[in-house]
C-alpha cells in the first residue's frame, strides 16, 4: 500500500508548511529543553480519537484521512533538534485511520501518521468499549486505551499511552462528542548527555461527526495545556 503519497495529499490540505527538516542535532538541547520539546510532541503525536464514543457494532468500520494541527509552544526547540532548519509553529500530522467495530461492544483502531518535510512518522492504535453503546434516546459512553509510538527519527525515541472517557449523542447527521483523560509519555534519546524524560497530562477533547454519506469529523484536543485541531474525512458505516 502507498501510504506516503496519500498523506502527502492529505497534507497538501494544511495552510501552513516549512523547509524539510529531519531531527538530528537533538543532543543541541539541555536536559530541560529535551522536556519542553517531548511535551509539545507527546501532545501532538499522541492518540486523537477523532470518532464519536459510540459503537460501531460487528459490522461497522471508520476509515478515513486525517490532518492535525498543533500548537506547538517551544516550536524554537524544534529547529533546534533539527539543525537550526525552519519548522512550522503549528505542527502538521497527516493521517491514514481505520477502525473496526467488534462483538459485545468493543472497538479497535490503528492509525499511521507522517508529518509533511520531516522524518516523523508514527503509529498508532486505540481500544475502545462502549459501557453504554449508544441508542436514539440514550448517550454512548465509551473508556479507551490507546498508544502511539514515533518511528523515522534515528536520534529519538517517543512512546504516548492514554485512557479516557468520552460520552456521545447523535441528532440526525450530527453526532457531538465529548472526553477527558490522561496522556502518559516516554521520552529517550541515544545521544550522550540526556536523560529518559517521563511525564502525564491531562486530555480533554470535543468535536462532532458529520455524516452525508462521505463521512465528516472535527475535532479540539488540548493535552497539557497545547492546542490541536483536527479535520477527517472518509467512510463511516
Amino acid at each position: 500500500m502507498k501510504l506516503r503519497p496519500t498523506l502527502a495529499a492529505a497534507a497538501a490540505l494544511v495552510p501552513f508548511a516549512a523547509h524539510a527538516y529531519d531531527i538530528n542535532t537533538i543532543g543541541a538541547l539541555t536536559q530541560r529543553e529535551f522536556l519542553l520539546l517531548s511535551e509539545d510532541m507527546a501532545a501532538a503525536l499522541s492518540f486523537k480519537p477523532i470518532i464519536p464514543a459510540e459503537a460501531s457494532g460487528i459490522t461497522g468500520f471508520d476509515i478515513g484521512a486525517a490532518i492535525t494541527g498543533t500548537e506547538l509552544k517551544n516550536a524554537v526547540l524544534l529547529s533546534k533538534a533539527s539543525g537550526g532548519e525552519s519548522v512550522p509553529k503549528t505542527l502538521p500530522v497527516a493521517t491514514l485511520r481505520a477502525h473496526k467495530g467488534l462483538p459485545f461492544n468493543i472497538d479497535v483502531g490503528v492509525s499511521y501518521s507522517a508529518v509533511p518535510d520531516s522524518d516523523i512518522r508514527l503509529w498508532g492504535g486505540e481500544l475502545r468499549y462502549a459501557i453504554l453503546p449508544g441508542s436514539t434516546l440514550l448517550p454512548a459512553v465509551a473508556i479507551r486505551a490507546s498508544a502511539s509510538q514515533l518511528s523515522g527519527v534515528e536520534q529519538w525515541k517517543l512512546k504516548t499511552y492514554g485512557g479516557d472517557v468520552s460520552v456521545s449523542k447523535g441528532f440526525a447527521i450530527f453526532t457531538p462528542y465529548a472526553g477527558i483523560g490522561q496522556v502518559w509519555a516516554v521520552s529517550t534519546s541515544n545521544v550522550a548527555g540526556l536523560q529518559e524524560e517521563k511525564f502525564n497530562k491531562t486530555k480533554a477533547f470535543v468535536g462532532v461527526n458529520v455524516n452525508v454519506g462521505i463521512n465528516f469529523a472535527f475535532e479540539y484536543d488540548n493535552t497539557g495545556g497545547i492546542n490541536s485541531y483536527s479535520a477527517k474525512v472518509g467512510l463511516r458505516w
